[in-house]
């Protein structure tokens, strides 16, 4: 039987019409007490995330999400998201697109379930 949840691959012939941002390296992508309403989902390169001055997380693997809490909550972003090196993320209107694409709504909910 196949998995209900997309793969990266999967996930990003979703995600190809959206805009692309480019993070230099040591750019803030997303910052602690902001909120954006927006989906960051990682395309290339690397970040830290940074909680209380403290890192928390080095991510690489493309297709990691980012804001997905704040957003779902309707509250602010809880740590700075930094880029290690040069890095490129897809930028989804997380309310327009989880509405409209049970893809990408399979694809959150399943990262969020790998953290607990």
């Amino acid at each position: 039987m196949p998995s209900l949840i997309p793969d990266f691959e999967t996930l990003e012939r979703r995600l190809a019409r959206l805009p692309v941002v480019t993070h230099r390296a040591r750019e803030v992508v997303l910052t602690a007490g902001s909120k954006t309403g927006e989906l960051l989902f990682l395309r290339s390169g690397a970040v830290e995330v940074v909680k209380d001055g403290m890192q928390i997380a080095s991510v690489s693997a493309p297709g990691s999400v980012f804001g997905e809490l704040a957003v779902l909550l309707d509250q602010p972003h809880t740590a700075d998201v930094r880029a290690l090196e040069q890095s490129e993320f897809y930028v989804a209107n997380a309310q327009a697109t989880l509405a409209v694409n049970p893809t990408v709504a399979l694809y959150v909910s399943a990262t969020l379930a790998r953290r607990l």
